[in-house]
């Protein structure tokens, strides 16, 4: 089994940033692919971003492009996601998640599941 615990959610401005951390434990971190997800209310969960076992790849969904970066440091068993030109639509729960496949698409989700960070841009 696999637990990501997400941190760093909070309240920003719009046009601010925000980093959250994720710290994965139970299986070899160097060997998951790791990705962010989110649910805003009312709305069906979205993929955001992933990262490849040691950063090789990556992928972002179209909205975040440009303004988030996914990154990892797997010395410290955590994958990162910086976002950064904070819009009020980018509200949401965001979810750590981790998968032990090799890089696929992502966009339908992952194994593992953190239980969530919210992050609220006002405007």
């Amino acid at each position: 089994q696999v637990q990501p615990v997400e941190s760093g959610g909070g309240l920003v401005q719009a046009g601010g940033s925000l980093r959250l951390s994720c710290a994965a434990s139970g299986r070899t971190f160097s060997r998951l692919c790791m990705g962010w997800f989110r649910q805003a209310p009312g709305k069906e969960r979205e993929f955001v971003a992933a990262i490849s076992w040691i950063g090789i790849h990556s992928a972002y969904a179209d909205s975040v492009k440009g303004r988030f970066t996914i990154s990892r440091d797997n010395a410290k068993n955590t994958v990162y996601l910086q976002m950064n030109n904070l819009r009020p639509e980018d509200t949401a729960t965001y979810y750590c998640a981790a998968d032990s496949r090799p890089w696929r698409d992502y966009s339908s989700g992952m194994d593992y599941w953190g239980k969530g960070t919210l992050v609220t841009v006002s405007s």
